[in-house]
């Protein structure tokens, strides 16, 4: 796995996964409440590894608002991973993340930058880091 990457195998695809994470998953919130993260720990896995996925709802926005805002999310995630990927190493447990807007969205925000992104996603991150 690289360091900074985002392959396809760290990213959530199938439906099976998604409807674990969102039915038996926890939810936690941003700080600022803009945005929330969805994940699931399953505690006897084989291998240590990281899932996650970006959704924005239809509801929030067209499509170009929709695909930035995800750019955005990957981006902060893929940049920020080192760390949640050393503590699901050490306590050897699987984690599926969904990382999605909670109040934002494009009639409030028309233009949204990595900038207003990236501490939320710390602080998910950091959030998610203490639960496991």
């Amino acid at each position: 796995m690289k360091r900074f990457g985002l392959s396809s195998k760290e990213r959530i695809k199938s439906k099976n996964e998604f409807e674990l994470v969102y039915s038996a998953g926890e939810i936690v919130f941003s700080s600022s409440k803009k945005f929330k993260a969805v994940f699931f720990i399953q505690r006897e896995s084989e291998a240590s590894e990281i899932k996650a996925a970006f959704a924005v709802s239809r509801k929030s926005g067209n499509a170009v608002w929709r695909n930035r805002v995800k750019r955005l999310f990957r981006e902060s995630f893929r940049q920020n991973k080192k760390e949640l990927k050393e503590s699901v190493e050490l306590k050897k447990v699987s984690l599926l993340i969904v990382f999605s807007p909670n109040t934002v969205n494009q009639s409030n925000r028309k233009k949204i930058f990595l900038k207003e992104v990236f501490p939320d996603i710390i602080d998910l991150i950091n959030q998610i880091k203490a639960k496991i």
